[in-house]
């Protein structure tokens, strides 16, 4: 599933008022980590990911690490924050077309 234009708009914007459900540690990308993205994907549909490293690269490798394991969409990435979508099977957030 590839979002369009219009339903990144939409999702950024549902977004903008969400605060940080998983944060990653010292520790880094963990299986428990990746649990947890999981269950708050599950739950929440849209949620944000907090990824602190002081290495750019290493960041953008850890956020494309989430992206393909969780098998969510990557709406947006301001700074640290990572913003993903993964319907559920009671689409809990209703899309606008495409």
């Amino acid at each position: 599933m590839n979002l369009s234009n219009k339903q990144k708009q939409f999702l950024k914007a549902k977004a903008h008022e969400l605060k940080p459900v998983v944060l990653l540690g010292g520790n880094g990308l963990t299986e428990g980590v990746m649990s947890e993205v999981d269950l708050a994907l599950n739950h929440h549909e849209l949620i944000k990911v907090k990824v602190p490293s002081i290495d750019r690269e290493e960041k953008i490798a850890i956020m494309d690490a989430i992206v393909r394991e969780s098998k969510a969409q990557k709406v947006q990435v301001i700074g640290h924050i990572l913003v993903l979508f993964r319907p559920s099977d009671d689409k809990k957030i209703q899309l606008p077309r495409g």
